[in-house]
């Protein structure tokens, strides 16, 4: 039977892969010059920031039905819950400033370069945020990563 800690764990790697992922193809379009693979990039990072929502909602589910197992703290659920409320929080900034870019080029035809460079500068702040989430995360239940 599913539960809210599946979930959250089938969930939880868009972001990180998703951030990763939209940046990249944000590279490719600076490189290519191309407008039309800045848009699909900024919608990436505007799916990222919308999926990065019920990642969210799910966590608090998810801890319960975990926090009762062997080898599981409140200190480790609680450390990846701090960090997972920042990592929100710029995932949807970053989605926020990818929206307005989208808004701008429907207006424009063209994606002004603050926009740009602003997406990016978040989205690699939003990455690491969102893997140090992850790892946190990973070592509630795998005893193996923990330091």
């Amino acid at each position: 039977m599913i539960n809210w800690a599946h979930i959250h764990l089938i969930i939880n790697h868009v972001p990180a892969i998703g951030t990763m992922g939209a940046f990249l193809l944000l590279c490719y379009a600076l490189v290519k010059k191309s407008e039309d693979v800045k848009v699909v990039s900024l919608w990436a990072f505007l799916l990222v920031a919308l999926i990065t929502i019920p990642v969210y909602l799910t966590g608090n589910a998810a801890a319960d039905v975990v926090k009762n197992l062997p080898g599981v703290t409140e200190a480790y659920i609680g450390r990846h819950e701090e960090v997972a409320f920042f990592a929100l929080f710029l995932a949807e900034i970053a989605g926020i400033v990818a929206l307005a870019g989208l808004i701008l080029f429907r207006r424009l035809r063209t994606i002004p370069n603050w926009i740009i460079v602003l997406v990016l500068i978040l989205s690699l702040m939003s990455a690491v945020v969102i893997g140090f989430t992850a790892n946190l995360g990973g070592e509630i239940r795998h005893t193996e990563i923990r330091m």
